[in-house]
């Protein structure tokens, strides 16, 4: 048996957090005039490192494989680019940038956010792995270096005097499989006085909401602030604040500083710190339960499926995202449950689900279907999404979610 080390502090990693089976990746869609190809599986299986307490997955796929041609776009989702927009517009005021600043956003996506700081007036760089997503950042303005980001990129601008008085890493700490590296480059291309802002999804919600879908292969950590901060402070950074997000079904938003330069520590840090010691992440029986809570939800999830199968209701899907995948795959959903699913990227149209092989169409085709009930696959964005489709509604259409529970919206 190959016995994986802790990302964090090194520790060999023993204990099982949950074990969703083989699945292929979650953003491998096939083709759909090839749906005889094969998929490779890999095991998704999670663990907890018994000493610093993060819940990681073991690199069993590479980064390269994952992220060098990606089928996500940011920009897809108005609520998100709406969250970067008051972001932005927040950063600004907060740190008093302007056209002598410098922000650098880290797996920056299609310029989604660093759209509202050029509009601004404010200079920035993205750093984006995927070359086909990069390019429609170009497209928008954001000047974007298509790269993968680490300590040797960031001591490159560095070098080349681009210090950044803002970086942001939003929803990517998790995909990265070597944190120490990644962290090491934040702190060498910061600026003296700038300031870094981490999102994540907080693995306190996963637990408590048994968001299991949240997990997938190019998910590689799912952190808290507790098994962060020992990393930051290896590489001589503090954590001088933290927000409460409700994004992504719970997250953090940790604000960062050089650990020299002495920064007020915000209350916020205390609460989030005193919020997981009560949920019990400073103890490993808390994560060695989570398996069961999986398996109840799955058995939930299923009769909830079955009862609307057996009852004659057509169901079909919207949305095609990775955590959808998860789900689907881990509960064995098919066609022969979920016809279809509708998705608004034209990168995914056409295409069939990994693993379950259910066909995506275009958003037209949920329309012309009418089906009784609407599987909401990205449901964290469930407000967005009922008030954009409110018309299924006049055909006596509901909106169906299976996490993080399973229920029918009228």
């Amino acid at each position: 048996m190959i016995v994986h080390s802790c990302r964090g502090c090194g520790e060999a990693l023993e204990h099982v957090f949950v074990d969703l089976g083989p699945q292929p990746l979650a953003n491998s869609y096939v083709p759909g005039d090839d749906p005889w190809r094969a998929e490779t599986v890999i095991p998704l299986r999670v663990m907890v490192c018994r000493q610093c307490l993060l819940v990681q997955l073991p690199e069993l796929a590479t980064a390269e494989a994952i992220f060098s041609d990606y089928a996500y776009r940011s920009s897809w989702s108005s609520s998100w680019v709406e969250h970067a927009r008051r972001y932005a517009e927040r950063a600004i005021e907060r740190l008093a940038l302007d056209d002598q600043s410098l922000v650098l956003e880290l797996a920056s996506n299609d310029g989604y956010l660093l759209q509202w700081f050029v509009q601004a007036g404010v200079p920035v760089l993205g750093v984006e792995p995927a070359a086909n997503i990069a390019a429609h950042a170009e497209e928008r303005g954001v000047p974007t270096r298509v790269a993968f980001f680490g300590a040797d990129l960031g001591r490159d601008l560095a070098f080349d005097g681009k210090l950044a008085d803002l970086v942001v890493a939003n929803n990517v700490m998790a995909h990265v499989p070597d944190l120490h590296d990644f962290v090491g480059g934040i702190a060498a291309v910061l600026a003296s006085d700038g300031r870094a802002s981490l999102e994540f999804p907080h693995v306190l919600r996963l637990i408590d909401e048994v968001q299991y879908d949240t997990i997938y292969h190019e998910h590689f950590s799912y952190l808290s602030l507790l098994a962060l901060e020992p990393v930051l402070e290896r590489h001589g950074l503090a954590v001088v604040d933290v927000e409460e997000l409700p994004t992504h079904g719970g997250s953090l938003r940790v604000w960062l500083a050089h650990a020299r330069a002495g920064r007020d520590v915000g209350g916020g840090v205390e609460r989030v710190r005193a919020a997981e010691a009560e949920a019990g992440l400073d103890r490993l029986e808390t994560y060695l339960g989570f398996g069961a809570l999986v398996a109840a939800r799955k058995r939930a999830i299923l009769t909830e499926l079955v009862g609307h199968v057996e009852a004659g209701r057509s169901i079909t899907a919207y949305g095609a995202p990775a955590k959808g995948n998860t789900l689907l795959n881990h509960c064995g959903v098919g066609p022969d449950m979920v016809a279809f699913t509708v998705d608004r990227n034209p990168l995914k149209q056409g295409t069939l689900l990994p693993g379950s092989r259910i066909p995506v169409r275009p958003p037209e085709a949920l329309d012309e279907a009418r089906p009784d009930l609407v599987l909401l696959l990205p449901w964290n964005l469930e407000a967005e999404l009922t008030e954009q489709l409110a018309h299924v509604r006049t055909w006596g259409g509901r909106f169906l979610l299976l996490s993080p529970e399973p229920r029918v919206v009228p």
